[in-house]
């Protein structure tokens, strides 16, 4: 996910096998989810940095979260995602909602990443666009942003690729007459 989102990902770690993970990260038979730990740097922007985090408790609550807000203030990462076992507590939440706008801080259920969407049959290629993207194809058709269809910023397309509200995300479908059909979509 974090390599379809831009990010610096080693080739050795995308195409780890199983046996290779179990004996780095499980040798006991347990995942060690502290070692799973890791940050990860823009392609583009050595400064935008994400850090992916995995709690240890099933159910993860307040404390877990602070701990890792603080580990990100201090390394200065603006960015981060918690991968948890089951559930997040609703104080959880709702520290996740609170966070200073300088910090970014996404969740997801290891559940749903176990499968990834973006390479299912049913679902088109998604490209997120850039600020200067955005702006050259409002100007080419003549549209303000409120004229775009939307895409929720809780669809799962756009939970998988991070998208903020305000940002552009072209599709392209394979079509049968145009052999290709691109539409673009703002997410609300």
């Amino acid at each position: 996910m974090v390599h379809d989102r831009g990010y610096l990902v080693s080739k050795s770690e995308l195409e780890m096998e199983l046996e290779t993970f179990k004996r780095t990260f499980a040798p006991s038979g347990d995942v060690d989810r502290d070692q799973l730990t890791f940050v990860v740097q823009s392609r583009n922007d050595p400064t935008d940095q994400l850090l992916v985090f995995f709690p240890k408790d099933r159910s993860v609550g307040v404390k877990p979260l602070r701990v890792f807000v603080e580990r990100m203030a201090q390394q200065q990462i603006p960015k981060g995602i918690c991968v948890y076992q089951q559930s997040l507590t609703p104080s959880a939440n709702k520290v996740m909602q609170s966070l200073p706008s300088k910090h970014t801080l996404e969740s997801f259920n290891e559940n749903e990443l176990l499968v990834n969407i973006t390479h299912h049959v049913l679902v088109p290629k998604h490209e997120v666009l850039t600020a200067d993207e955005k702006a050259t194809l409002l100007k080419r058709y003549r549209l303000k942003d409120s004229q775009l269809p939307r895409i929720q910023h809780s669809d799962p397309v756009a939970r998988y690729y991070g998208l903020k509200r305000g940002q552009v995300v072209k599709i392209l479908r394979e079509s049968e007459t145009a052999g290709r059909y691109v539409s673009y979509r703002l997410c609300i």
